[in-house]
């Protein structure tokens, strides 16, 4: 098990899960046709974040000398963000919460009644607290906050326990 949780592959796997979990979000919105929330894309950058600390560090850490366990540190800080970020989501899904402002469409008094039509008609307006797609009951956001706990607890699994055949043997 070790061997799985050596710091490069422990780094790999975090940015290889937050790269699948980005790329099924682009599915789900270039062929499936669900234009994402204002909290989905927030959720994307998160993964963004995984994927260049995790595979950043793996590039810089030779060069400078620094220790990968470092990256796995920095790697686990940019998980939890995405934990957060699809937490507060779920939680606006399961009405636990509001959501932010620009999740849910907003009316102004000012301006004619032709100028807001014309902006309703312009401007689609995603909801963040609809649930547009489930599995099993838990929506993209649950599933998200799942696999983004998942990322965190490997590189926490591989910074404590990635060392260990390195450390018996020498």
């Amino acid at each position: 098990m070790s061997v799985l949780l050596a710091p490069q592959r422990g780094l790999v796997l975090c940015a290889l899960i937050s790269a699948a979990l980005l790329g099924g979000a682009l599915l789900f919105e270039h062929v499936g046709g669900m234009a994402p929330c204002s909290l989905c894309i927030w959720q994307r950058w998160a993964h963004v974040a995984v994927i260049v600390c995790a595979l950043g560090w793996l590039v810089i850490s030779q060069p400078i000398g620094a220790s990968l366990r470092a990256g796995l540190i920095i790697t686990a800080l940019a998980g939890i963000t995405s934990v957060g970020v699809a937490g507060y989501h779920a939680g606006v899904e399961w009405q636990l919460w509001a959501g932010p402002a620009g999740c849910t469409a907003s009316l102004s008094s000012g301006g004619s009644t032709a100028d807001l039509v014309d902006s309703l008609l312009a401007t689609p307006v995603v909801r963040c607290d609809d649930v547009p797609w489930s599995l099993f009951r838990l929506s993209m956001a649950g599933w998200n906050m799942l696999l983004s706990v998942d990322i965190v607890a490997l590189a926490m699994m591989s910074f404590i326990f990635g060392d260990r055949n390195r450390t018996r043997t020498s």
